[in-house]
């Protein structure tokens, strides 16, 4: 079905219906987002309840059929009513709010009725006492917090810290320490399990998880900080006094007091094999990564693993072409804003010593990493958003990042969003790769054609007004196109996709699994609306399963399938997640995401193109992942994707036509690229 019949339902959402014309009255893979109250006109009877999806991403049986209110806006348009048989619809340029009553306040105690003491009368109360001053908030109890929370319910230290900071009321110096022994500690485990196991005359696997948590936090703050040992241990005994009580301080202290007899590098020569006979597992212990990670990355990386590691950001010792007034440099962003200054982190190499590309890597994935931004394509130039102190991004137009400072006050006005590099880069990609004309009803051709009136299969021409600075097209011709976003959530890549979209009079749909990060999703594109320089084409969110499309296939001229992944690319910012993986998990990861490339493919016109993305490079998430589902059908044309980012050196994986990009090269995430053709038949 065109995409045009379809786009009635974000041209404007008719009271007949919002389902898709010659789509079936199934369930389709929606769920509701933000229902509303009210009847459709003419109708007297009220909206069925809604069955909240369980945590578990679940959710009851859907009703044979629901009203929702949608609220249309980005096109002028008023509040209408849409009807969505057997299933819940959200669709709209954005969801409105909830309405028909305040949602319940969750997690706020209620007030205590007085007992018999606050009964009495005021004659018997007991005489006032002067006011202690408030407790100091304790900074390693905070990191100590996160990681418990990280090992026994398995939350994420990015978002829990924040919080935590926040409630507990540390900044300044406080809160970089306790920033500091959270991610240190987390990113070095690994190598100081090592040193315990050394210490140590229990096996760490019988310690109960306090104990070893503590333990955990004092090795950090002796062996890569500048924390007095006396000062380490003591604090050390002092926590694990309050989280497992006094009969474990003695332990504490002594493991402690043995680990202070040596520093890391001393340690690391002790408990890591050789690297003689042993070269993965050394690796291992000493950059603080499990083993079979370190066998995933050296995969990934292929031939170039040993090779020396000659230039950041340029391997083959050039120096790459830049944004002008851009440093080249490429040196690795390891400050954090307020950290302890301290020795090397965990695995970091000395810089008189020749590493080889794979220790690069480990050694990148340990790194402390600057706050990276992305302004909207269609609001104010990045000159304008940044300011004074942020340096440039090196591959992307919108990019920047912050050398010290809260990022807040420039994504609260929707000018700016925190979106790492590589991330850019993806849509980046999508919005560039060639495309097939599109055929009208009449047999007229229409699309995008270069001036020859063709273009090659890898989009490698570089014609004047076609490349930027930096090597991106401004292209138009894009008019009447429609882009899909299958994996959306939380919004940074729909974000810039739609900036990106909206330039070229393109309109774009978002999808995302989850009722509450498609909200996000909403948010992200209306306050990213706000910092438009002019008026923007609409767009539509919906709440729905990638892998059962609520869409007709082939209706789209471009899609995005950022696929969950066992998110190994991104340890700089997840530490944590080197620990919670293990190769067990591969499977049923690659299985999800043969089947939402599965599905991309199918949503997508002939002659339009998909991108895959993943933020890991394990060859079973990547390039497995990508020829299971080509070989899978002989319409499938993989597209060089390298050539397309052809500004961004050393972005070509392992001499295939993918790109990867890695931290130690690029000072992004490890974001994985694959483009895809569907072809004409």
């Amino acid at each position: 079905m065109p995409a045009a019949d379809w786009a009635r339902g974000i041209h404007g959402i008719s009271p007949g219906g919002a389902t898709p014309p010659g789509t079936s009255p199934s369930t389709g893979g929606l769920r509701g987002v933000s229902p509303g109250g009210g009847d459709p006109p003419g109708h007297g009877r009220a909206s069925p309840p809604v069955t909240p999806p369980r945590e578990d991403g679940a959710e009851g049986a859907p009703t044979p059929a629901l009203w929702l209110r949608l609220r249309i806006g980005g096109c002028g348009g008023r509040q209408r009513i849409a009807r969505a048989a057997w299933g819940v619809v959200a669709v709209g340029w954005y969801l409105g709010p909830m309405e028909g009553g305040a949602m319940p306040q969750e997690g706020r105690p209620r007030a205590k009725s007085p007992g018999r003491r606050g009964a009495r009368g005021a004659h018997n109360a007991p005489a006032a006492r002067p006011a202690k001053p408030p407790r100091r908030a304790d900074p390693r109890r905070t990191a100590y917090d996160v990681l418990a929370a990280v090992h026994e319910r398995e939350a994420y230290a990015n978002l829990l810290l924040p919080r935590l900071l926040a409630e507990r009321g540390l900044a300044g110096r406080d809160a970089a320490l306790a920033t500091e022994l959270t991610y240190g500690t987390l990113r070095g485990q690994g190598s100081y399990d090592a040193v315990l196991a050394a210490c140590s005359d229990r096996p760490l696997e019988k310690l109960d998880p306090p104990v070893l948590l503590v333990l955990r936090l004092g090795t950090h703050q002796l062996l890569s900080t500048r924390v007095g040992a006396h000062a380490a241990v003591a604090t050390s005994v002092d926590l694990a006094k309050s989280v497992a009580g006094p009969r474990v301080s003695g332990y504490v202290n002594a493991v402690l007091r043995r680990v202070a007899t040596r520093d890391l590098e001393a340690w690391l020569a002790i408990v890591a094999p050789s690297s003689a006979t042993d070269p993965d597992g050394h690796l291992a212990i000493r950059y603080s990564h499990p083993r079979w990670v370190v066998d995933a990355y050296r995969a990934a990386l292929g031939d170039a693993a040993d090779a020396p590691f000659t230039a950041p950001g340029s391997p083959d010792g050039r120096t790459p072409r830049a944004p002008a007034g851009h440093p080249p440099d490429g040196q690795a962003a390891v400050e954090a804003v307020g950290a302890i200054p301290g020795p090397p982190a965990v695995g970091e190499e000395p810089a008189a010593r020749d590493v080889t590309e794979l220790e690069a890597a480990l050694a990148a994935g340990n790194a402390r990493p600057k706050v990276t931004l992305a302004t909207f394509p269609a609001g104010p130039d990045r000159d304008q958003v940044m300011p004074e102190g942020a340096e440039a991004g090196r591959w992307s137009r919108y990019a920047f990042t912050l050398a010290s400072g809260d990022p807040a006050p420039l994504t609260a006005g929707g000018r700016a969003a925190v979106q790492d590099e590589g991330s850019q880069l993806a849509a980046i990609a999508l919005s560039l790769a060639p495309v097939a004309p599109r055929r009208n009803g009449t047999g007229d051709e229409t699309g995008e054609r270069d001036e020859a009136g063709q273009r090659d299969e890898a989009g490698q021409r570089d014609q004047a007004g076609q490349r930027d600075e930096a090597g991106q097209r401004d292209e138009a011709g894009a008019a009447g196109e429609y882009w899909l976003d299958l994996c959306a959530g939380p919004g940074g890549k729909s974000r810039l996709l739609y900036g990106l979209a909206a330039g070229r009079g393109a309109r774009l749909v978002a999808a995302e699994l989850h009722p509450h990060r498609a909200a996000l999703v909403r948010d992200a594109l209306s306050a990213a609306s706000t910092a438009a320089s002019g008026p923007l084409p609409g767009f539509a969110v919906l709440a729905a399963d990638g892998t059962r499309p609520a869409w007709p296939a082939g209706g789209f001229d471009r899609v995005l399938a950022d696929v969950p992944c066992s998110g190994l690319g991104a340890l700089r910012r997840r530490p944590e997640a080197r620990w919670r993986k293990s190769p067990a998990d591969l499977p049923a990861l690659a299985g999800l995401q043969r089947d939402l490339l599965s599905s991309a493919l199918a949503a997508v016109r002939p002659g339009g193109v998909v991108a895959y993305v993943t933020c890991s490079p394990v060859p079973q998430e990547t390039t497995d992942v990508v020829a299971a589902v080509a070989g899978e059908g002989s319409d499938v044309i993989i597209l060089d994707t390298a050539a397309v980012l052809s500004w961004v050196p050393g972005v070509r994986s392992s001499g295939s036509q993918f790109a990867q990009l890695w931290p130690h090269r690029h000072r992004t995430d490890a974001i994985f690229v694959a483009l895809l053709r569907r072809g004409e038949q």
